[in-house]
């Protein structure tokens, strides 16, 4: 492993958590929720540099301080998060080298910690082989019909919630991701890609903490995380 770079997407509508302002630039803790994500990959002096794609339509991005650090880049992004990733990694293969790293990181997870990134970085040193941060599921999964009977219990020894960072050699990840694109899947995380592709994905087990908003509880637990942190 050589550097080791970041791609935040971040072009989102926010179409679930719903509102007029995308979940990324809605205030929490006292500044944009994009902001602390970015300041928690910003900690780690191992990252090289973060490239964010954003929606070049939406000016709220002016409003994120830390789109102006040195070692942060902006581009387009696409429709879909996959596509912004891709824009992403497209950027990154004209200026990385051959064995250079890259992780990706939802832009709306503002809770990492360092010691889980820090974590993260030296699991894939130490194998050489993508690895995520991931949580094992904790409660009973159920098996649902469409008319919403309960066919069956699903065993949960084997299954985790996977979390961002992701992290994979970048050149390996821009292969997986683009014949997944060109093959028209739908590709929920980086993961996926990368076993499709047959490449190894080693799971991190991930601190409770580091949620994603997707609904409104999601933003008021995100607030008082980063507060406590804070000292608030």
């Amino acid at each position: 492993m050589n550097s080791i770079w970041a791609v935040v997407p971040a072009a989102g509508s926010s179409r679930r958590l719903g509102g007029e302002i995308p979940k990324q630039y809605r205030e929490i803790a006292g500044v944009p929720l994009l902001e602390h994500t970015l300041r928690a990959l910003l900690e780690s002096p191992e990252i090289r540099g973060i490239v964010v794609a954003l929606d070049p339509s939406d000016r709220r991005a002016d409003a994120i301080d830390s789109l102006a650090d040195v070692r942060v880049q902006t581009l387009p992004g696409g429709a879909e998060r996959a596509h912004s990733v891709m824009a992403g990694l497209q950027w990154l293969s004209q200026q990385a080298n051959k064995d250079d790293w890259v992780l990706v990181h939802d832009a709306a997870r503002p809770c990492l910690p360092l010691e889980a990134l820090t974590s993260l970085i030296g699991r894939a040193r130490e194998l050489g082989e993508g690895v995520i941060l991931a949580e094992p599921v904790a409660d009973t999964l159920k098996e649902v019909a469409v008319d919403g009977q309960v066919t069956g219990t699903v065993d949960r020894q084997t299954l985790w919630r996977a979390q961002t960072p992701q992290l994979f050699p970048l050149f390996a990840l821009h292969t997986a991701l683009a014949r997944c694109l060109e093959d028209g899947l739908s590709v929920t995380d980086e993961a996926m890609a990368m076993e499709r592709a047959g490449e190894s994905v080693h799971v991190l087990r991930g601190p409770s903490s580091n949620i994603k908003v997707t609904v409104e509880a999601d933003l008021a637990f995100a607030d008082w995380v980063l507060r406590t942190k804070g000292g608030h």
